[in-house]
Protein backbone atom coordinates (compact mmCIF):
# COMPACT_ATOMS: atom_id res chain seq x y z
CA UNK A 1 0.00 0.00 0.00
CA UNK A 2 1.22 3.67 -0.71
CA UNK A 3 2.45 5.71 2.55
CA UNK A 4 0.23 7.98 3.97
CA UNK A 5 1.38 11.96 3.37
CA UNK A 6 1.26 14.17 5.48
CA UNK A 7 -1.34 16.70 4.66
CA UNK A 8 0.50 19.98 4.41
CA UNK A 9 2.78 17.62 2.04
CA UNK A 10 -0.41 17.21 -0.54
CA UNK A 11 -1.16 20.53 -0.08
CA UNK A 12 1.96 22.18 -1.52
CA UNK A 13 1.97 19.51 -4.28
CA UNK A 14 -1.72 20.78 -5.20
CA UNK A 15 -0.71 24.19 -5.32
CA UNK A 16 2.67 23.63 -7.25
CA UNK A 17 0.26 21.32 -9.78
CA UNK A 18 -2.05 24.28 -10.08
CA UNK A 19 0.83 27.14 -10.37
CA UNK A 20 2.23 24.45 -13.28
CA UNK A 21 -0.82 24.44 -14.72
CA UNK A 22 -1.32 28.10 -14.72
CA UNK A 23 2.05 28.51 -16.08
CA UNK A 24 1.84 26.42 -18.77
CA UNK A 25 -1.64 27.71 -19.81
CA UNK A 26 0.00 31.41 -19.91
CA UNK A 27 2.51 30.41 -22.50
CA UNK A 28 0.23 28.61 -24.13
CA UNK A 29 -2.07 31.60 -24.59
CA UNK A 30 1.02 33.89 -25.27
CA UNK A 31 2.31 31.63 -27.70
CA UNK A 32 -0.76 31.49 -29.20
CA UNK A 33 -1.36 34.53 -29.46
CA UNK A 34 1.57 35.63 -30.98
CA UNK A 35 1.52 33.26 -33.62
CA UNK A 36 -1.96 34.66 -34.37
CA UNK A 37 -0.87 37.85 -34.66
CA UNK A 38 2.59 36.96 -36.98
CA UNK A 39 0.08 34.97 -39.29
CA UNK A 40 -2.37 38.27 -39.76
CA UNK A 41 0.28 40.46 -40.82
CA UNK A 42 0.28 39.51 -44.28
CA UNK A 43 -3.43 39.90 -44.37
CA UNK A 44 -2.99 43.36 -42.42
CA UNK A 45 -0.65 44.17 -45.22
CA UNK A 46 -2.22 42.93 -48.48
CA UNK A 47 -5.10 45.09 -47.14
CA UNK A 48 -3.25 48.25 -46.91
CA UNK A 49 -1.23 47.88 -50.28
CA UNK A 50 -4.77 47.65 -51.74
CA UNK A 51 -5.48 51.23 -50.35
CA UNK A 52 -2.30 53.02 -50.78
CA UNK A 53 -1.69 55.31 -53.99
CA UNK A 54 0.71 53.13 -56.63
CA UNK A 55 3.16 55.81 -57.11
CA UNK A 56 3.91 55.19 -52.83
CA UNK A 57 4.12 51.39 -53.39
CA UNK A 58 6.51 51.68 -56.14
CA UNK A 59 8.21 54.03 -54.01
CA UNK A 60 8.71 53.00 -50.62
CA UNK A 61 7.80 49.41 -51.12
CA UNK A 62 4.25 47.58 -49.49
CA UNK A 63 3.70 48.91 -45.93
CA UNK A 64 1.25 48.10 -42.86
CA UNK A 65 0.00 51.10 -42.72
CA UNK A 66 -1.14 53.07 -46.04
CA UNK A 67 0.97 56.52 -46.26
CA UNK A 68 -1.28 57.62 -48.83
CA UNK A 69 -4.81 56.47 -48.98
CA UNK A 70 -6.14 55.76 -52.10
CA UNK A 71 -9.41 53.92 -53.74
CA UNK A 72 -8.20 53.87 -57.05
CA UNK A 73 -7.28 49.71 -57.38
CA UNK A 74 -11.34 49.23 -56.01
CA UNK A 75 -12.57 51.77 -58.18
CA UNK A 76 -10.85 49.96 -61.20
CA UNK A 77 -12.07 46.31 -60.32
CA UNK A 78 -15.51 47.96 -59.99
CA UNK A 79 -16.00 50.03 -62.19
CA UNK A 80 -18.39 47.67 -64.15
CA UNK A 81 -20.42 46.16 -61.22
CA UNK A 82 -22.21 44.48 -63.26
CA UNK A 83 -19.40 42.18 -64.75
CA UNK A 84 -18.26 41.59 -61.10
CA UNK A 85 -21.70 40.60 -60.08
CA UNK A 86 -21.89 38.39 -62.67
CA UNK A 87 -18.57 37.08 -61.86
CA UNK A 88 -19.38 36.44 -58.54
CA UNK A 89 -22.61 34.88 -59.71
CA UNK A 90 -21.15 31.90 -61.56
CA UNK A 91 -18.65 31.26 -58.96
CA UNK A 92 -20.87 31.30 -56.15
CA UNK A 93 -23.73 28.54 -58.13
CA UNK A 94 -20.19 26.53 -59.21
CA UNK A 95 -19.05 26.20 -55.59
CA UNK A 96 -22.07 25.67 -54.56
CA UNK A 97 -23.23 22.92 -56.76
CA UNK A 98 -19.45 21.63 -57.64
CA UNK A 99 -19.40 21.26 -53.78
CA UNK A 100 -22.93 19.36 -53.34
CA UNK A 101 -22.42 17.11 -56.06
CA UNK A 102 -18.96 16.51 -55.10
CA UNK A 103 -19.23 15.80 -51.62
CA UNK A 104 -22.23 13.02 -52.66
CA UNK A 105 -20.23 11.45 -54.95
CA UNK A 106 -17.21 11.04 -52.84
CA UNK A 107 -18.83 10.23 -49.95
CA UNK A 108 -20.50 7.76 -51.84
CA UNK A 109 -17.73 6.04 -53.72
CA UNK A 110 -16.00 5.89 -50.19
CA UNK A 111 -18.31 3.97 -48.30
CA UNK A 112 -18.61 1.73 -51.17
CA UNK A 113 -14.83 1.29 -50.80
CA UNK A 114 -14.63 1.10 -46.83
CA UNK A 115 -17.40 -2.16 -46.80
CA UNK A 116 -15.56 -4.79 -46.11
CA UNK A 117 -18.24 -6.88 -47.31
CA UNK A 118 -18.10 -5.70 -50.98
CA UNK A 119 -15.73 -8.21 -52.61
CA UNK A 120 -14.25 -5.69 -55.45
CA UNK A 121 -13.13 -2.87 -53.32
CA UNK A 122 -9.53 -3.46 -53.82
CA UNK A 123 -10.11 -4.03 -57.47
CA UNK A 124 -11.58 -0.30 -57.24
CA UNK A 125 -9.32 1.53 -55.58
CA UNK A 126 -6.46 0.32 -57.44
CA UNK A 127 -8.47 1.63 -60.39
CA UNK A 128 -9.06 5.13 -58.63
CA UNK A 129 -5.47 5.05 -57.91
CA UNK A 130 -4.14 3.98 -61.32
CA UNK A 131 -5.87 7.50 -62.43
CA UNK A 132 -3.58 9.59 -60.32
CA UNK A 133 -0.17 8.30 -62.05
CA UNK A 134 -1.46 8.41 -65.42
CA UNK A 135 -3.56 10.33 -67.61
CA UNK A 136 -4.43 10.90 -71.23
CA UNK A 137 -2.89 14.36 -71.00
CA UNK A 138 -4.31 17.82 -72.02
CA UNK A 139 -5.53 17.19 -76.00
CA UNK A 140 -7.33 14.45 -75.43
CA UNK A 141 -9.30 15.76 -72.59
CA UNK A 142 -9.88 19.11 -74.38
CA UNK A 143 -11.30 16.96 -77.66
CA UNK A 144 -13.64 15.10 -75.18
CA UNK A 145 -15.03 18.26 -73.69
CA UNK A 146 -15.47 20.08 -76.66
CA UNK A 147 -16.11 17.50 -79.62
CA UNK A 148 -17.49 14.73 -77.64
CA UNK A 149 -19.41 16.21 -74.77
CA UNK A 150 -19.90 19.38 -76.30
CA UNK A 151 -19.61 21.17 -72.92
CA UNK A 152 -17.88 24.55 -74.10
CA UNK A 153 -19.57 27.46 -72.79
CA UNK A 154 -21.48 25.75 -70.63
CA UNK A 155 -22.01 26.04 -66.65
CA UNK A 156 -21.33 22.33 -66.33
CA UNK A 157 -17.78 22.25 -67.66
CA UNK A 158 -16.51 24.57 -64.91
CA UNK A 159 -18.35 21.67 -62.57
CA UNK A 160 -17.63 18.47 -64.20
CA UNK A 161 -13.40 18.14 -64.63
CA UNK A 162 -12.94 18.60 -60.97
CA UNK A 163 -16.24 16.60 -59.25
CA UNK A 164 -14.06 13.69 -58.35
CA UNK A 165 -10.74 13.44 -56.31
CA UNK A 166 -9.26 10.44 -55.60
CA UNK A 167 -7.09 11.72 -52.66
CA UNK A 168 -10.63 13.32 -51.10
CA UNK A 169 -12.40 9.55 -51.66
CA UNK A 170 -8.95 7.81 -49.81
CA UNK A 171 -9.52 10.39 -47.01
CA UNK A 172 -13.12 9.70 -46.83
CA UNK A 173 -12.80 6.08 -47.06
CA UNK A 174 -10.14 6.44 -44.11
CA UNK A 175 -12.82 7.97 -42.29
CA UNK A 176 -15.68 5.81 -42.65
CA UNK A 177 -13.59 2.55 -42.21
CA UNK A 178 -13.37 3.87 -38.49
CA UNK A 179 -17.17 3.39 -38.23
CA UNK A 180 -17.74 0.79 -36.23
CA UNK A 181 -19.44 -2.59 -38.15
CA UNK A 182 -21.69 -3.31 -35.27
CA UNK A 183 -23.93 -0.05 -36.48
CA UNK A 184 -23.87 -1.25 -39.95
CA UNK A 185 -25.00 -4.55 -38.95
CA UNK A 186 -27.59 -3.66 -36.69
CA UNK A 187 -29.03 -1.54 -39.25
CA UNK A 188 -29.36 -4.71 -41.45
CA UNK A 189 -31.03 -6.62 -38.93
CA UNK A 190 -33.24 -3.81 -38.59
CA UNK A 191 -33.91 -4.33 -42.29
CA UNK A 192 -32.06 -0.77 -43.83
CA UNK A 193 -30.95 -0.98 -47.05
CA UNK A 194 -27.29 -0.16 -48.08
CA UNK A 195 -28.48 3.45 -49.39
CA UNK A 196 -30.53 3.90 -45.77
CA UNK A 197 -27.79 2.87 -43.74
CA UNK A 198 -25.55 5.39 -45.79
CA UNK A 199 -27.92 8.31 -45.69
CA UNK A 200 -29.12 7.63 -41.70
CA UNK A 201 -26.02 6.49 -40.02
CA UNK A 202 -23.28 6.40 -42.32
CA UNK A 203 -23.27 10.46 -43.08
CA UNK A 204 -24.40 11.35 -39.81
CA UNK A 205 -21.28 10.25 -38.28
CA UNK A 206 -19.02 11.35 -40.91
CA UNK A 207 -19.70 15.08 -40.27
CA UNK A 208 -16.15 16.03 -39.51
CA UNK A 209 -14.77 14.46 -42.43
CA UNK A 210 -17.53 15.66 -44.97
CA UNK A 211 -16.50 19.75 -43.15
CA UNK A 212 -12.98 18.68 -43.96
CA UNK A 213 -13.22 17.39 -47.61
CA UNK A 214 -16.06 20.19 -48.72
CA UNK A 215 -14.20 22.88 -47.63
CA UNK A 216 -11.46 21.55 -49.79
CA UNK A 217 -13.56 20.71 -52.82
CA UNK A 218 -15.29 24.69 -52.08
CA UNK A 219 -11.90 26.25 -52.25
CA UNK A 220 -10.86 24.63 -55.34
CA UNK A 221 -14.09 25.35 -57.26
CA UNK A 222 -13.65 28.88 -55.78
CA UNK A 223 -10.27 29.26 -56.94
CA UNK A 224 -10.31 27.70 -60.03
CA UNK A 225 -9.40 29.42 -63.55
CA UNK A 226 -8.03 26.76 -65.67
CA UNK A 227 -11.17 25.61 -67.08
CA UNK A 228 -12.37 28.82 -67.60
CA UNK A 229 -9.28 29.48 -69.49
CA UNK A 230 -9.93 26.47 -71.64
CA UNK A 231 -13.83 26.21 -72.28
CA UNK A 232 -15.15 29.28 -71.77
CA UNK A 233 -15.20 32.34 -74.21
CA UNK A 234 -18.71 33.75 -73.05
CA UNK A 235 -18.25 36.58 -71.14
CA UNK A 236 -21.49 36.01 -69.30
CA UNK A 237 -20.45 32.37 -67.76
CA UNK A 238 -17.09 33.76 -66.68
CA UNK A 239 -15.89 33.28 -62.87
CA UNK A 240 -14.71 35.23 -60.39
CA UNK A 241 -10.91 34.27 -60.69
CA UNK A 242 -10.69 34.02 -64.59
CA UNK A 243 -12.60 37.35 -64.53
CA UNK A 244 -10.01 38.87 -62.01
CA UNK A 245 -7.28 37.13 -64.09
CA UNK A 246 -8.32 38.90 -67.61
CA UNK A 247 -8.62 42.34 -65.79
CA UNK A 248 -5.10 42.42 -64.62
CA UNK A 249 -3.84 40.78 -68.14
CA UNK A 250 -5.30 43.86 -70.05
CA UNK A 251 -4.23 46.51 -67.36
CA UNK A 252 -0.39 44.67 -67.69
CA UNK A 253 -0.89 44.59 -71.31
CA UNK A 254 -1.66 48.25 -71.58
CA UNK A 255 1.32 49.64 -69.62
CA UNK A 256 3.55 47.49 -71.40
CA UNK A 257 2.34 48.70 -74.91
CA UNK A 258 2.25 52.13 -73.56
CA UNK A 259 6.39 51.75 -72.09
CA UNK A 260 6.74 50.19 -75.59
CA UNK A 261 5.57 52.70 -77.57
CA UNK A 262 7.54 55.51 -75.84
CA UNK A 263 4.01 57.11 -74.53
CA UNK A 264 4.20 59.16 -72.11
CA UNK A 265 1.93 57.83 -68.96
CA UNK A 266 -0.04 60.63 -67.93
CA UNK A 267 -2.52 58.19 -65.88
CA UNK A 268 -0.55 55.94 -63.25
CA UNK A 269 -2.25 52.34 -63.75
CA UNK A 270 -2.42 50.65 -60.27
CA UNK A 271 -1.25 47.00 -60.90
CA UNK A 272 0.15 46.91 -57.75
CA UNK A 273 -2.27 47.81 -55.59
CA UNK A 274 -4.79 46.31 -58.05
CA UNK A 275 -3.22 42.67 -57.23
CA UNK A 276 -4.00 43.16 -53.46
CA UNK A 277 -7.48 44.38 -54.50
CA UNK A 278 -8.05 41.79 -56.38
CA UNK A 279 -6.80 39.39 -53.14
CA UNK A 280 -9.40 41.49 -50.98
CA UNK A 281 -12.45 40.62 -52.98
CA UNK A 282 -11.57 36.88 -54.54
CA UNK A 283 -10.57 35.54 -50.45
CA UNK A 284 -13.41 37.61 -48.81
CA UNK A 285 -16.41 35.04 -48.91
CA UNK A 286 -13.84 32.12 -48.12
CA UNK A 287 -12.25 33.54 -45.53
CA UNK A 288 -16.06 34.57 -43.78
CA UNK A 289 -17.21 30.54 -44.17
CA UNK A 290 -14.29 29.59 -42.56
CA UNK A 291 -14.21 29.96 -38.86
CA UNK A 292 -17.85 28.45 -39.46
CA UNK A 293 -16.57 24.78 -39.91
CA UNK A 294 -13.09 25.10 -38.71
CA UNK A 295 -13.93 22.84 -35.42
CA UNK A 296 -15.00 19.91 -37.83
CA UNK A 297 -12.07 20.70 -40.66
CA UNK A 298 -9.49 20.43 -37.67
CA UNK A 299 -10.98 16.47 -36.54
CA UNK A 300 -11.73 15.82 -39.40
CA UNK A 301 -8.28 16.25 -41.22
CA UNK A 302 -6.59 14.76 -37.97
CA UNK A 303 -8.92 11.65 -38.05
CA UNK A 304 -8.16 11.12 -41.71
CA UNK A 305 -4.22 11.36 -41.43
CA UNK A 306 -4.37 8.94 -38.55
CA UNK A 307 -6.66 5.98 -40.17
CA UNK A 308 -5.24 6.58 -43.60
Amino acid sequence: MAPNLNPAVQTTAKKRKSVDRLLLQIIGYVTLTLLAIFCLFPFILVISSSLTEESKIIENGFQLIPTDFSLEAYSILFKYPQEMLNAYGVTISVTLLGTLFGLFLTSMTAYVLARKDFKWRNHFSLFFFFTTLFSGGLVPWYLLIVNYLELKDTLIVLILPMLLNVFYIIVMKSFMGSIPEAIIESAKIDGASDFQIYRRFVLPLSKPALATIGLFIALGYWNDWYNALLFISNSDLMPLQYYLYRLLGNMDGMRKAMMASGAVISVNIPTESLKMAMTIVATGPIMIAYPFIQRYFVQGLTIGAVKG
